[in-house]
């Protein structure tokens, strides 16, 4: 445990930050770096204030002592085993092991380091092993993190090896790779990262011959790129947020078998429009826009597609994307937004209803053709079962009123999951 004392960033000090606490260290004594006084009005009193270092003003540097307080640390580490099914991937199963507190250079010593914990374990670094087979989709990854490169600077690094396997309706697809990621932390809601992806992507069974997007990609193609991100998050829950907003722009430049550029934008924006006094029973206006373009020779297993629960409600998975003789193609540029509207059914907060409205398009090309255009409203119900796992269990119901003629229509989508 760090407690901090007077200084910069510290009990009622101003000026520059102070040093950043890791991860797997309590922070006792303030804000640091945010350059105001912690306490409020009180500490800013030059003549000292109830709270300004409890009203005994400086304290000498010969009458200080080090401050030692033995704590208990947390459990850091989960082993979960898990199945989710949803209208986009069918039945999956999930196990994880994650520790938030790795340590590669800690090698056990004993079997007792093994048996008590001590094993790999102290310096805060992540480290997360999943498997997820099922039955249409399987998903193997390793991924090691680490959230303050060089000691205590807001420099993150993380490295990812992972196994796909996908049995889409035309074709199967394979990737086997990995990916290098460096990340800073510019202020607590924004941050900047690079990453480097390497792929090996093979494409088999097809379902028919003589799509020429189908089959320029079939084979096995290595495919390498390199993406610049700039994210501002200010949300207030990750997985049900109800305000605050999420922004998201990116580039990434793919060479290899294919040489292309893919810029996006991902924004989110959500408003409290009302709540009970004690805080809870928030109604909730949620706005959401994404927008994607890539260029010419971005093969079909790498082209936007739309339809599903992820994406568009109201279509089948993958449902609402461009098609050729008969084949899903997906197109190099998408629109997609949507309204939604949460309220709360139980007075625990553990069954919302929503009311929403799904917009946007997908196409070939880089251009807009109003005679795609999707809408789709739509309601539905959201169980927040804490037991189940962090994720609410969703169920939506939506009616189509403009899309393409040949979009596959698919009025109810569903998330069901359970993790222990």
């Amino acid at each position: 445990m760090i407690v901090r004392g007077q200084g910069p960033g510290g009990f009622g000090g101003s000026g520059a930050p102070g040093p950043q606490t890791p991860a797997n260290e309590p922070f006792i004594g303030g804000n640091a770096g945010q350059g105001n006084n912690d306490f409020g009005q009180f500490g800013s009193n030059p003549q000292g204030g109830p709270y300004d270092n409890w009203g005994l003003g400086a304290i000498p540097a010969d009458q200080s002592t080090d401050l030692n307080i033995p704590v208990t640390e947390t459990q850091t580490g989960r082993f979960s085993i898990g199945v989710g099914v949803n209208s986009d991937a069918g039945v999956t199963g999930q196990i994880v092991i994650d520790e938030r507190n790795f340590d590669w250079q800690r090698f056990p010593q004993s079997f007792d380091d093994i048996i008590n914990g001590r094993g790999f374990r102290g310096a805060g670094q992540g480290f997360r092993i999943e498997a997820a087979p099922g039955n249409q989709v399987q998903r193997y990854m390793v991924q090691f993190t680490e959230p303050y490169l060089f000691g205590y600077s807001p420099i993150s690094f993380q490295t990812s090896g992972f196994y796909y396997n996908r049995r889409f309706f035309d074709w199967d697809e394979d990737r086997l790779g990995g990916r290098l990621g460096l990340g800073y932390r510019v202020t607590p809601d924004l941050s900047v990262s690079g990453a480097l992806r390497m792929e090996e992507v093979d494409i088999r069974n097809l379902r028919v011959r003589g799509v020429p997007e189908l089959d320029a990609g079939v084979g096995s193609h290595g495919l390498y790129s390199g993406k610049a991100t700039l994210i501002h998050d200010t949300r207030d829950i990750p997985f049900f947020p109800t305000e605050g907003h999420y922004m998201e722009f990116s580039y990434e430049q793919v060479f290899g078998d294919f040489d292309y550029p893919r810029g996006e934008i991902d924004l989110r924006k959500y408003y409290l429009i009302r709540e009970r006094p004690d805080g809870s029973g928030r109604h909730t206006l949620g706005l959401s826009l994404r927008v994607g373009a890539s260029g010419s020779q971005t093969p079909i297993f790498e082209n936007y597609f739309s339809g599903g629960y992820s994406t568009m409600r109201g279509f089948d998975f993958r449902g609402a994307s461009p098609v050729n003789l008969g084949v899903v193609i997906g197109g190099r540029f998408r629109f997609l937004g949507s309204v939604e509207y949460y309220f709360p059914i139980t007075a625990d907060d553990m069954v919302k209803g929503v009311v929403f409205c799904d917009y946007g398009t997908t196409e070939r090309t880089i251009t807009f053709d109003a005679d795609n255009f999707r809408v789709a409203p739509g309601f539905g119900l959201r169980f927040n079962i804490p037991a189940m796992g962090p994720a609410p269990l969703a169920f939506d119901f939506a009616v189509p009123i403009t899309h393409a003629p040949t979009d596959n229509i698919q009025n109810f989508s569903f998330f069901f999951g359970i993790s222990r």
